[in-house]
């Protein structure tokens, strides 16, 4: 059971759901921390900045990121 309820409906914030749609056409639904930081608008937005910069910057190999966020949910128990 999560701590922190998990938000998946956009309530009508324009940041929401403009990342909302694009994480569901991306991954056919939400990730589960997306709900989560869907209790701060900027600051989901933010994070998913950064994650896009770190992505786009070509200093990992395409790929990598993914990768090492799989094995950190494995190694934490957690699903991805």
């Amino acid at each position: 059971m999560p701590r922190v309820t998990e938000i998946d409906d956009s309530r009508g914030d324009p940041i929401l759901e403009e990342l909302f749609a694009k994480e569901r056409k991306a991954n056919g639904d939400l990730l589960n921390p997306t709900k989560v930081m869907a209790h701060c608008p900027p600051i989901l937005r933010a994070a998913k900045l950064l994650g896009a910069s770190i992505a786009e910057s070509g200093k990992l190999p395409k790929g990598l990121a993914s990768l090492v966020s799989l094995r950190v949910a494995a190694i934490n128990g957690c699903p991805f």
